[in-house]
């Protein structure tokens, strides 16, 4: 799956990503560090990316429609977390991503748990 991770993830985030078989790009390696939601959206829409995120403002589906994109999957850390906890949450999406499909969806991703985002015209 073409991935595209935020710049809060990190280089061992991406490489994670790349173990499992996922063609990874991220926004620091294309220049996009600081860029506005709103273009890196249209980057990944352009590049047919998923977009792996910490950044919460992606979760809320009103700003950015979940069928409108590749996939949109937001990172949930506990409040105080650990450094192994990005890795925890990172492993839960990469097997998400091998028991479903997550084009057109809005995932939210904690340790052990992925829940998807129904839209009312789909429920």
């Amino acid at each position: 799956m073409k991935l595209k991770l935020d710049e809060n993830l990190g280089n061992r985030g991406a490489e994670l990503f790349r173990q499992a078989g996922h063609d990874v790009k991220t926004v620091t390696e294309q220049g996009l560090c600081s860029a506005s939601d709103r273009k890196l959206s249209e980057v990944c829409r352009t590049e047919k990316r998923c977009l792996i995120t910490l950044d919460l403002e992606f979760g809320n589906p009103l700003l950015f429609k979940p069928e409108d994109y590749s996939g949109i999957a937001v990172l949930r850390l506990p409040h105080s977390p650990k450094p192994t906890d990005l890795f925890d949450v990172i492993n839960t999406l990469i097997v998400g991503l091998t028991q479903k499909k997550i084009e057109g969806q809005l995932w939210i991703i904690q340790r052990g748990r992925i829940r998807e985002y129904q839209s009312e015209e789909g429920s």
